[in-house]
């Protein structure tokens, strides 16, 4: 009787144990069903907007660009042509002066002392040679008469033609002595610019010994440069079909300073580095090019139609060369591998890769890689 209690008691708490197992079970089914009910919706995935350029075409110049250096086309060291003290330097240091403006004075006194001796032994033979003369004058009638000797007359013959020759000597001593007396003061010879003065005032020039200072003409200039053997044909060719325009950037500055014409090309090239010596005319009237100055020379030396031309900010770089995301189907990324062309200002030229009206992505290039949705922006207008 006791152990059919014990059973009794034992299957009562096992069904009490079941029932309170269902109720939580569907109490928990209500409350996640509940849960599903009231819970938002899931976010849709982000799409990164990216600035997009076309693909367009375009002419564009074609350059060669070299590094140059400036140099003078006369360069002009200022010498004496006649001994003397330094009297006076009348252009200071660095001056710009015009052909023809004087420069530098030496002491003249020697010089005008040597002209008036000499003139004046022009005026001591020309008063003899005009007495010999009036002398064989006399001398012809008294011949013809017989009252003078032929010998006397060929003596008076002889004596005109020194006092002819003396004259003239004299009259030469008297040119030379015009041009020392004008050798005193130095000239400029051209147009150009003074450097700094190597004689002081005072000093004893010799002729031909001591410089005075040098003058540079700086309008025109020369620029020389060093193309490649390789750059040799096609500059040739440019030479062929007109003049070639050259354009100078100084250094540091990306637009065109002066312009000028390609105006000689060596007849040698270097074989030791394989480039020939060439130089362009450039005017300089604002003098901002000088001698000594290095520079960067752009030759143009074509036209290039129907250029495939992007933005230079939308090019990509990887191990296997340089890249465009396009936009592909679907706006989605589409990656090009491209070979580049010459520049034109923020533009650069495509060889391969693009076509025209292709949608390149100029930005956030960072930030997508191929096979990403993508909502491009509304295009702004090229440059």
């Amino acid at each position: 009787m006791r152990k059919w209690k014990i059973a009794l008691g034992t299957a009562v708490a096992l069904g009490a144990i079941s029932v309170a197992s269902v109720h939580l079970l569907d109490m928990g089914n209500l409350s996640l069903n509940a849960g599903t009910a009231g819970a938002a919706p899931a976010p849709a995935a982000f799409v990164m907007p990216v600035p997009v350029a076309s693909v367009v075409k375009k002419t564009i110049p074609i350059y060669l660009d070299y590094a140059a250096r400036i140099e003078p086309i006369r360069s002009i060291t200022l010498q004496a042509r006649v001994p003397g003290y330094l009297q006076e330097q009348t252009a200071q240091d660095g001056a710009d002066v015009r052909q023809g403006d004087l420069l530098y004075k030496i002491s003249p006194d020697d010089f005008q002392a040597a002209l008036d001796q000499a003139q004046a032994q022009v005026q001591r033979d020309t008063a003899t040679l005009d007495y010999a003369r009036s002398n064989l004058g006399r001398g012809s009638e008294l011949a013809k008469s017989g009252y003078l000797a032929k010998d006397s007359f060929d003596q008076r013959t002889s004596t005109l033609r020194e006092a002819q020759a003396s004259l003239a000597l004299n009259q030469a001593a008297v040119r030379t002595a015009e041009l020392n007396l004008s050798y005193s003061q130095i000239h400029a010879p051209l147009n150009g610019r003074l450097g700094r003065n190597q004689a002081s005032v005072g000093t004893l020039v010799s002729v031909a010994g001591t410089v005075l200072n040098t003058l540079v003409q700086l309008d025109p200039i020369y620029v020389t440069f060093n193309p490649s053997e390789t750059d040799l044909t096609e500059i040739e060719q440019a030479r062929a079909a007109g003049p070639i325009e050259v354009e100078v950037l100084l250094p540091g500055q990306t637009e065109t300073s002066q312009k000028g014409e390609l105006t000689f090309i060596d007849n040698t090239v270097d074989h030791s580095t394989g480039t020939i010596t060439a130089r362009a005319t450039i005017g300089n009237a604002k003098f901002t090019l000088m001698p000594g100055q290095y520079v960067r020379v752009r030759l143009h030396i074509k036209q290039q139609p129907d250029a495939l031309m992007v933005p230079q900010t939308a090019l990509g770089s990887s191990q296997l060369g340089k890249y465009l995301y396009v936009v592909g189907k679907g706006n989605t990324v589409d990656q090009r591998l491209v070979s580049l062309g010459p520049t034109s200002g923020d533009l650069v030229a495509i060889l391969s890769g693009v076509s025209e009206g292709d949608q390149v992505i100029t930005g956030n290039l960072q930030k997508i890689g191929p096979g990403m949705p993508i909502s491009p922006l509304p295009q702004k207008p090229a440059t």
